[in-house]
């Protein structure tokens, strides 16, 4: 991930980076996407393509407010929330009217709050649903990976105690069998 000044002076910014670095997820901007003031991340987990061809799933944000699946050329989509439009009536040539609604994307104006959007966006849609599309099949998170360490750690001294205990039980089984 790029380093930028935002993320180390403002307390919003700093827990999204952090939660970023602990999922795996990379800045991947381009110097001209940089330039347009969106920004590209890429998630450590790979989709299929037709033709055998697998990709890491992309997801950036714009500065219009939209946040967007930036998988390939035609299957971009947005990730915004979606609400019903105004209703527009439209006159029929018979005399009656047609009522026609339509759904739009909320848009975020404010950088953080699309970070933080996104960010629950992909836990919920990518590393939840879509556990078993995990590139390699090994990706562990590094808060998943302390917590079971931390687990092991005391799973371990319950093991050195139960051969302990059992080493003391063979002991004395052999004595009393003397």
């Amino acid at each position: 991930m790029k380093e930028n000044k935002k993320y180390v002076e403002n307390a919003r910014y700093e827990k999204v980076y952090e939660q970023m670095q602990l999922l795996g997820i990379e800045d991947v901007t381009t110097n001209r996407q940089h330039r347009n003031d969106t920004v590209v991340w890429r998630l450590p987990i790979k989709i299929n393509y037709p033709g055998n061809k697998e990709r890491f799933i992309e997801v950036a944000s714009f500065s219009t407010g939209y946040v967007r699946n930036q998988n390939s050329g035609y299957t971009n989509y947005q990730l915004n929330k979606r609400c019903e439009g105004e209703p527009e009536y439209f006159k029929l040539s018979n005399g009656d009217y047609r009522k026609f609604t339509t759904r739009s994307c909320v848009l975020i104006p404010k950088e953080i709050d699309r970070l933080e959007y996104m960010m629950k966006y992909c836990v919920k849609n990518y590393y939840i649903k879509n556990a078993n599309q995990v590139s390699n099949g090994d990706f562990i998170p590094k808060w998943r990976y302390e917590s079971y360490k931390d687990e092991y750690k005391n799973r371990a001294g319950d093991v050195n105690d139960l051969q302990n205990k059992l080493a003391t039980i063979k002991r004395i089984a052999d004595y009393e069998t003397i």
